[in-house]
């Protein structure tokens, strides 16, 4: 039997059944500060495992407004526990900023977890024992009467362990926040997928990158000290066909075109005198040239200087380029060129996955991933061109494509884009396919719906065209404190050995860069006329660390389709191991040792493939207490889930 948690503060030796309340205080804070941690206390301990009714009430309010999609934090918690009439019971209003305030650190949820799950367990454990007992000295009590009291004993000892996941499936991947996303946007998304019949996930990813459309190039997000990101996204949508990839995606970006229409009937006019201009120089200075050759005397030097400065005036006259915003399946070589002529701004948007065969050397027979690789980070980049070499300080690429499945698979295969970090760019949607349930004759888009959102997207657009220098967003202290906060909470899931995102760890060490500019492209769609000038508020961070959770989850899913995960294959090795040995719990050393070393050369591939088990619920990790302040600490032992141990049970 390992040892068992230690509680931060046992109040039994005060007297009184064995509770912690800083560490259920903990549980619930955390929950608040950070939802992402919800499931992971969900997976430890039930809201009945608090010793404080106040507690439980609190857990059990944010499970059901976290089940419904909407927030929990401290505002949103108290106005639904008010609604339900159990804000007195929970504490009131001021205590739940009391339980936000009480959190250590919101990483370590899961641990406190245990610790209030274990001393629940202990206290079932004395009201059993002692029912048994007062019981056995009742002489009254029949011996039925004595096993079914025992019965009812062991019912008060709950295994909260569900039944583990296969390891080739993940659990259900969550539906998009589509709440999180500005009313106006939120409403059409949702009545674009119902017309169209197609998971809101596509519709509402695609937004995303209309909105990085409209924002590229022209906005960044001031994170702390020198850390700016630019709001400019890579997001892809991957739909089997008949999902009327197509259809979704015409009516996302239609206002785009709209703009685009409309910067180049701005425009047109200036181009046109600006060609004529251009063109009467040229002829100027060709005739400057022509009688400068003729002439002969005093003469020839003075046209020759004449001829020289009028072509130099026509050389150093440049005409404005059509505005574009939007490029389809085009090479690297031209997407480059357009880059540089559009000020450093330009979007790849497609509803087919061509554009990866392009990077990977379709045409040129060599991948080509510069202009990408760079265009995302807002790198420098140079673009040589056949008269000139141009210089773009700080390009924004956006790209947003609707692709099959089969094309994630396949890129998979190419090492190039992962080595590169191409792949660790992107956005991953993998929604739910409708077909085969899709209702027929829905309802349409309602007219106002749709023209508030085409109205809003055009007017963004054009109102941040002419930016030549990049609106800065700042954080609100609000909105920085939740950025902290989430990144406190994944930094460790990035460990190599054993963190539940370390083999993606390239993508997932973008993600917290992620959640800004998504923070960033929000609070923009928030505030049409004037976001340049407000900071982004904490909800609205709150808001993009909740659609950033839901790309988290979809990119694992993702990289196990492409192949990326080489841990699942050691996983499956140890739990045949687990299985064949039929422990209840094992240190990691006598687990090491079964293993070959063919495939375990190192017990670092050993704790990866082990975290993957602990995320299906195969097993669980328990770390035994310190015995002294000093040496190494406690090597981990697993508990073994009974179904892992006996398959047929």
């Amino acid at each position: 039997m390992s040892a068992p948690i230690v509680p931060l503060h046992d109040r039994a030796a005060a007297g009184g059944p064995p509770r912690d309340h800083e560490a259920e205080q903990a549980v619930v804070g955390s929950m608040i500060l950070a939802p992402a941690v919800i499931a992971e206390v969900g997976a430890v301990m039930d809201p009945a495992d608090h010793y404080s009714v106040a507690h439980e009430i609190t857990h059990r309010a944010i499970l059901a407004l976290h089940g419904e999609g909407r927030p929990v934090d401290p505002i949103a918690l108290g106005h639904h526990l008010e609604s339900t009439g159990d804000l007195t019971r929970a504490g009131g209003r001021p205590y739940l900023h009391t339980l936000v305030q009480a959190v250590p650190s919101p990483s370590n949820a899961a641990y406190y977890a245990e610790i209030v799950h274990d001393l629940a367990r202990r206290r079932r454990s004395i009201e059993a024992g002692t029912r048994i007992v007062q019981a056995g000295l009742t002489g009254e009590a029949s011996a039925d009467e004595l096993r079914d009291i025992l019965a009812q004993g062991a019912a008060t000892l709950p295994d909260a362990w569900p039944d583990p996941i296969p390891l080739n499936q993940r659990p259900p991947l969550p539906d998009f926040p589509n709440h999180a996303l500005p009313a106006w946007l939120g409403e059409f998304t949702s009545a674009i997928a119902t017309e169209t019949q197609t998971p809101v996930d596509m519709a509402a990813a695609l937004a995303l990158s209309v909105l990085a459309t409209a924002a590229g190039g022209r906005t960044v997000v001031h994170v702390r000290g020198r850390w700016r990101e630019p709001v400019n996204l890579f997001v892809v949508v991957a739909l089997p066909p008949a999902n009327r990839k197509s259809a979704v995606f015409s009516a996302m970006t239609r206002p785009l075109y709209e703009a685009e229409r409309l910067l180049n009937s701005q425009v047109s006019g200036h181009i046109v005198e600006a060609e004529l201009t251009a063109k009467m120089a040229k002829e100027a200075a060709d005739n400057a040239a022509a009688k400068a050759a003729k002439t002969e005397g005093p003469e020839h030097d003075a046209l020759v200087a004449e001829a020289i400065a009028l072509a130099q005036a026509a050389e150093s006259m440049t005409v404005p380029v059509k505005p574009r915003l939007l490029a389809d399946d085009t090479t690297p070589e031209v997407l480059s060129s357009l880059v540089a002529e559009q000020g450093g701004r330009m979007a790849v948007m497609s509803a087919e996955g061509g554009i990866f065969d392009i990077i990977a050397g379709r045409y040129s027979g060599t991948p080509n991933m510069e202009v990408f690789l760079k265009g995302h980070a807002g790198d420098r980049m140079r673009v040589d061109r056949r008269t000139r070499e141009e210089y773009v300080e700080a390009p924004a690429l956006t790209m947003g494509l609707a692709v099959q499945p089969s094309v994630l698979e396949d890129i998979g295969r190419n090492r190039g884009f992962d080595g590169r970090g191409l792949l660790a760019r992107f956005l991953y949607c993998l929604p739910t396919s409708l077909v085969g349930r899709r209702r027929i004759n829905p309802p349409t888009v309602p007219d106002h719906v749709s023209d508030t959102y085409e109205r809003n997207i055009t007017a963004l657009t054009l109102s941040l065209a002419d930016w030549t220098d990049p609106a800065v967003l700042q954080l609100s202290p609000a909105a920085d404190k939740a950025l902290i906060a989430y990144e406190e909470a994944i930094e460790p899931d990035l460990e190599t050995t054993g963190g539940k995102l370390g083999h993606v760890g390239k993508w997932a060490g973008k993600l917290v860069g992620a959640a800004a500019r998504i923070a960033g492209l929000l609070h923009l769609a928030e505030h049409l006329t004037d976001g340049y000038g407000k900071p982004v508020s904490g909800p609205t961070m709150m808001a993009a660390i909740e659609i950033a959770e839901y790309f988290t989850a979809h990119a694992l899913a993702v990289f196990d389709l492409m192949g990326a995960d080489t841990t699942q294959a050691r996983a499956h090795t140890v739990l045949d191991t687990l299985t064949a040995n039929a422990w209840e719990s094992v240190s990691r050393r006598d687990l090491f040792a079964k293993l070959p070393r063919s495939e375990f050369p190192t017990v670092a591939e050993l704790e990866a493939a082990l975290a993957l088990l602990e995320d299906h619920g195969h097993i669980r990790t328990q770390t035994p207490p310190r015995t002294g302040k000093r040496g190494r600490p406690p090597a981990p032992r697993y508990l073994i889930h009974p179904h892992t141990r006996n398959p047929t049970t």
